[in-house]
């Protein structure tokens, strides 16, 4: 499953709302991984997340696989709207 966003933090993607993500993508079996261009990490490493170096107004693909891809994928979909960190394409 994936879904697109664009991210709208004024900071970009910075310690905070990584670790937000991280966390709630570990509460899945499902294995995650965000897409920036030709970059991608896994989304249940904050070292990865943040290396991504993810600015104000880029687009990011979240990309989950797995038996519960569909509640994982809707829960970190959660986490970047409620959170102001981004918003759907």
């Amino acid at each position: 499953m994936k879904e697109t966003f664009i991210i709208v933090d004024p900071v970009g993607l910075h310690a905070r709302p990584a670790t937000l993500l991280v966390n709630e993508m570990s509460k899945y079996t499902s294995d995650g991984k965000m897409i920036v261009g030709e970059k991608e990490a896994n989304l249940k490493s904050i070292m990865g997340v943040m290396a991504l170096g993810v600015g104000k107004d880029q687009e990011i693909v979240i990309e989950i696989t797995g038996p519960d891809a569909e509640d994982a994928i809707d829960a970190v979909g959660r986490v970047i709207v409620e959170n102001n960190i981004g918003a759907r394409k």
